[in-house]
């Protein structure tokens, strides 16, 4: 890059929306994503020698995608050629191809051809993308918010990389935000400007782990700070740059416990407009949804368990969402889950039964494994009596037989009692069968 290509670029930075002027320039200047670009990583060694192979970036808007790929691009000495998926058809994936073969045989340099939103490429974008990545005529950098083993052709996502990039931390957000008012050179800094706590915190959480988010807002809240004598960053200036209202919400400290309470209570109450409230006041203060899919997952079985199989089975499906699709469409799956288990029936017999077991195992009253209930299958097992005795259900009518299976001292105990209500009706009423048998 020639000085006067440099100045221009200088001069179209300084017009530029803050996120842009602010965006790193080199490695050490990203926040968050240590793994990916941190010392001795993939990124970090095809950074420092120059040699780059070709990468799917995938991961939420706002975690440095692109600003990845064009300083590993220009570490390579590379040109950085972009290509929107959405706007880009064959023709144009072509012409980039081909001026990538004249700038080598010319000048002797590579380009990296970065297509943003590879996923929204079809099969014949793709494809056509394949020999120049084979024979190295590119390096190709795709960037996606979806996932990549869905969404790219597989001959082409075996010539790359794929490399995930999380959502930036709190603290990694409050880093950017008071490196932004602090630079006086692409920031803030000359604006003399400070931001209050709660408007910091709102700022966090409205930009929900997107860098681009929380400058682009901050930008628009400092214009309004700017007119104000004590020039200081509100939180009702983040409210309109934002149209967000401020939550008072303590991810760590007391809302945060009271409010997850509040959303367990109301699903064990079967209240499906309180579990909605709650859970979309959490959502709003920008509470982690793997939280909320745990708690989920653990009253489905806790406070419906067995009257209702299939909670667990909703449940277990939205915290899938969550960690394959993420915010904010797996705001739906929550929600779906949520109110399955506010709706379904209630039943706490599966912690009951297992705190009766905890107890009795604590207790000391069971005695060794029945002889005709260990294990048989290895040698010598016969002659010391394992498995002697045992009779196996499959050989008798309805796949029962009564015979001994809690050690002795235990004889009889009943920990699991289903209620007579929901699924475990129908439980209830097989077991009074079974141990009718026993009983004979």
């Amino acid at each position: 890059m020639d000085l006067f290509e440099a100045a221009r670029r200088e001069e179209a930075l300084s017009k530029a929306p803050l996120a842009a002027r602010m965006r790193p320039r080199t490695l050490d200047e990203f926040v968050g994503q240590e793994p990916v670009v941190g010392p001795g990583s993939l990124l970090r060694r095809m950074a420092e020698s120059g040699r780059l192979t070709s990468l799917i970036l995938y991961g939420p808007p706002g975690t440095g995608k692109t600003t990845l790929a064009r300083i590993l691009a220009e570490a390579a000495s590379a040109h950085f050629e972009t290509v929107n998926a959405v706007t880009a058809g064959v023709a144009e994936i072509r012409k980039a191809i081909q001026e990538a073969k004249e700038r080598a045989t010319l000048y002797g340099q590579g380009t990296v051809v970065f297509i943003d939103e590879i996923h929204r490429f079809n099969k014949a974008q793709q494809d056509a993308l394949l020999p120049a990545v084979e024979d190295g005529t590119i390096v190709l950098i795709g960037a996606t918010t979806e996932n990549p083993y869905f969404e790219v052709n597989a001959p082409l996502l075996s010539r790359a990389r794929v490399v995930r990039l999380e959502p930036l931390k709190d603290h990694e957000i409050a880093q950017l935000i008071r490196r932004a008012l602090a630079d006086e050179q692409r920031g803030l800094g000359g604006w003399r400007l400070s931001i209050h706590p709660d408007a910091e915190a709102h700022l966090i959480r409205v930009a929900s782990g997107d860098a681009r988010v929380a400058l682009n807002t901050l930008e628009l809240a400092a214009l309004g700070a700017r007119e104000r004598e004590d020039r200081t960053v509100t939180v009702e200036l983040v409210e309109e740059a934002a149209q967000r209202r401020f939550l008072r919400y303590d991810k760590a400290g007391d809302n945060h416990y009271d409010t997850i309470s509040a959303f367990i209570k109301s699903m064990r109450g079967s209240d499906p407009d309180a579990t909605l409230y709650w859970l979309a006041r959490m959502l709003e203060s920008g509470e982690d949804p793997r939280f909320i899919a745990r708690r989920i997952l653990i009253h489905a079985s806790e406070d419906v368990g067995n009257a209702d199989p299939q909670a667990l089975v909703v449940a277990a499906a939205a915290a899938y969402a969550v960690h394959w699709v993420g915010l904010p469409e797996a705001e739906l799956a929550l929600a779906q889950a949520a109110l399955y288990i506010a709706t379904a029936p209630k039943s706490n017999a599966v912690i009951a039964a297992l705190a009766r077991a905890k107890e009795a195992v604590r207790s000391g009253r069971g005695g060794e494994v029945p002889p005709h209930l260990r294990d048989a299958h290895y040698r010598g097992a016969a002659e010391l009596g394992h498995g002697k005795g045992y009779l196996y259900p499959h050989d008798f009518p309805g796949g029962f037989v009564p015979q001994q299976y809690l050690p002795d001292g235990l004889e009889g105990a009943r920990f699991y009692e289903p209620a007579g209500y929901g699924y475990e009706r129908v439980i209830l009423e097989r077991l009074e069968k079974w141990r009718g048998q026993q009983q004979r």
